[in-house]
C-alpha cells in the first residue's frame, strides 16, 4: 500500500503533530519513539515519518530534538532553574545523552551549551 497523501493533508498532519507536542509536551519524555508518537497522534508510523521527513527535513530525532532545545532554552533562561545544571536541564527537556545533547546543541546554535548560557547570564 503506497503513501498517497495530498500536500493539504501534509500540512494538516504536519500542524497537528506540532499542536499536539508543544500541548502535551511529549518530547519531554526521553524515549518517545516514533512509533509512540504516531500512536498518540493516531497516525501510521511510516505516515508519520513521511510528513516529518517531506515538512521539515529533519528525521523523527532531529524533529523531536527540536522541540527538546526550545525547551531546554526556555528553562535555562527561567530564574527557578538557575541552580541546574546544564546537564540537568538537559535532561529535564527530555534529552537521555550528554553527547547527542551536546552536539545537537551546537550544530543547531552554533555554540555550545555552556557559551550561548554564558552570554545570556553575564
Amino acid at each position: 500500500k503506497s503513501l498517497k497523501i495530498d500536500l493539504v493533508e501534509i500540512d494538516s498532519l504536519a500542524e497537528k503533530v506540532k499542536t499536539y507536542l508543544r500541548e502535551n509536551k511529549s518530547f519531554l519524555n526521553p524515549q518517545l519513539n516514533l512509533s509512540g508518537l504516531a500512536e498518540q497522534v493516531e497516525i501510521h508510523p511510516n505516515k508519520l515519518s513521511f510528513i516529518i521527513n517531506e515538512k521539515t527535513g529533519n528525521n523523527f530525532n532531529e524533529f523531536i530534538n527540536g522541540f527538546r532545545l526550545e525547551h531546554f532554552k526556555s528553562i535555562a533562561n527561567d530564574p527557578e532553574y538557575k541552580n541546574i545544571t546544564i546537564l540537568g536541564l538537559a535532561y529535564e527537556s527530555g534529552f537521555n545523552s550528554k553527547s547527542v545533547f551536546n552536539s545537537y546543541f551546537k550544530k543547531t546554535v552554533g555554540k555550545t551549551p555552556k557559551a550561548w548560557l554564558d552570554s545570556f547570564r553575564n
